[in-house]
């Protein structure tokens, strides 16, 4: 595991224990990562002007890009990136300084921008757009650019949505065992 961790001002990336992070990943910065959490293939992700903060046995999947926003005299907190626990971004995401709880899914190249609030329990359709400062309630399904809500997720839905970041966890510690071994 040799993903390119580098400094922005002093500050490193840190990891909790048993993450994996592909070799072909960037991670700058100020960014955490949470406990079991993986960051797979040509993820970037720059902690440069705010903060990152990704929890537990969540997963980053495939292409996908983390940025931030600056800190100003208008908003001086900025839009950091905060990702919660069981969180399953899909490939070519992009989150742009919003803030999503636990147990969601983030649809393959969907794109949430500065502000955006996903409470737990929701399910982003492929390909939708959260515009900024939308928020999205739990226990619901949406999508379209911009998203709609279109439906209570179903008893099933949101089993799953814990099951997908479980196979997440099961699958990146297959690859660290491989590691070990190479």
């Amino acid at each position: 595991m040799h993903a390119s961790l580098r400094s922005f001002q002093s500050i490193y990336p840190t990891l909790g224990e048993r993450v994996y992070i592909d070799s072909s990943a960037v991670l700058v910065g100020d960014i955490h990562i949470g406990a079991d959490a993986s960051i797979w293939p040509l993820v970037a992700a720059r902690g440069d002007v705010n903060h990152i903060r990704i929890g537990a046995r969540s997963n980053i999947q495939d292409g996908t890009v983390l940025h931030v926003t600056h800190k100003n005299a208008e908003n001086p907190e900025g839009h950091p990136l905060l990702i919660g626990d069981d969180v399953t971004v899909g490939h070519q995401a992009m989150l742009h300084g919003c803030t999503i709880e636990n147990q969601v899914l983030v649809g393959m190249s969907s794109v949430v921008l500065d502000g955006a609030y996903i409470e737990s329990q929701v399910l982003i359709g492929a390909g939708s757009l959260v515009p900024p400062h939308k928020r999205l309630v739990s226990g619901y399904l949406y999508v379209g650019r911009p998203v709609k809500q279109v439906r209570p997720l179903t008893e099933d839905e949101l089993a799953w949505l814990q099951r997908s970041a479980d196979n997440y966890v099961a699958l990146k510690a297959q690859y660290l065992k491989e590691a070990i071994h190479e």
